[in-house]
């Protein structure tokens, strides 16, 4: 453990660390990426899934190690027992902080297929990130406001078509498909904003969650309904480099895919949307009831079975 340096230093050190791994391993990433660009190929892709997925899983892992290297984090986790690492899995979580991505990556990987997640159209630009996340099939989503659709009509639809095609892509071999509701992370400036009926949560977007159901609904073994909560406050991707996350706390809720709400058209059926949508605000409510009970100290009801798990990493 380095975390006795200075934070500024330890800092430095975990950066320095973060960007060596990550310029071990996209390389790796890219020579595959680029067979599959030339020869795309069903057989070709079969082959060549799983070798990329686990070059991916092989960089997660050496996020974890630096992690154990320079953070004194407690990870208060409940819900990795009996997951399926070779199924398919809808993740759905609170968003915060960058450090959610680190938080779900390192506690998720290889107990589940590789999280996949729906990136805004303007990360693809990030040096070096953007290229890899092109390489492992992120889908990049536009997500024009409703301003700018009303003058562009075309562009209508546009996100639909693309998470189809990445949902084809993503049936087939097993995979989770993450999803932030959210949208953005959570600021308080936002959730002022919004005039979110949540104390501790933006209001959801149902769109994308419905769209991955209706594609790959079939697919999922579950919904992986998690709630990310830090207790000394949300951290800056600084801070946490610094080593200053001392306590992770993770609630993992597997819960069915509802059949019932498979299968419908959210786009163009307005009684559909507005099931799906109350389906959803349901889910919110119960995760706001989640939060409020961690910010009381208290463990959350829709988890008091689960054993918790506290590592050091």
């Amino acid at each position: 453990m380095l975390n006795f340096l200075p934070a500024p230093l330890l800092g430095a050190l975990a950066f320095a660390l973060l960007l060596l791994n990550i310029l071990f391993w996209v390389p790796l990433l890219f020579v595959f990426a680029a067979i599959k660009l030339v020869l795309p190929f069903k057989a070709v892709r079969l082959r060549l899934d799983p070798v990329v997925l686990s070059i991916a899983e092989g960089w997660i892992s050496c996020n974890s190690a630096w992690m154990r290297l320079t953070q004194r984090t407690e990870w208060d986790v409940q819900g990795v027992e009996g997951l399926d690492p070779h199924s398919w899995y809808m993740v759905s979580s609170n968003h915060q902080s960058w450090v959610d991505i680190f938080a779900l990556q390192h506690l998720l990987n290889r107990r589940i297929p590789l999280l996949k997640f729906f990136l805004k159209q303007q990360l693809i630009w990030v040096p070096i990130m953007g290229l890899a996340w092109w390489a492992l099939e992120f889908p990049f989503m536009r997500r024009h406001s409703e301003a700018y659709l009303k003058k562009h009509p075309e562009m209508r639809g546009k996100d639909q078509e693309t998470t189809r095609k990445a949902c084809e892509k993503f049936s087939l071999i097993p995979t989770s498909v993450m999803n932030f509701l959210e949208g953005t992370r959570f600021t308080a400036a936002k959730h002022a904003k919004q005039q979110s009926p949540y104390q501790y949560l933006l209001k959801p977007k149902a769109g994308g969650l419905a769209l991955a159901l209706q594609a790959m609904g079939d697919k999922f073994q579950s919904i992986l309904d998690v709630t990310i909560y830090y207790p000394e406050g949300v951290p800056t991707f600084w801070g946490f480099l610094c080593g200053k996350v001392h306590r992770v706390v993770v609630r993992i809720h597997p819960i069915p895919v509802p059949q019932a709400l498979l299968g419908g058209d959210y786009g163009q059926d307005p009684e559909f949307r507005a099931a799906f949508s109350a389906w959803v605000a349901e889910l919110w409510r119960a995760k706001d009831a989640q939060l409020a009970e961690l910010h009381r100290g208290m463990a959350p009801t829709s988890a008091s079975d689960a054993p918790s798990t506290s590592v050091r990493g």
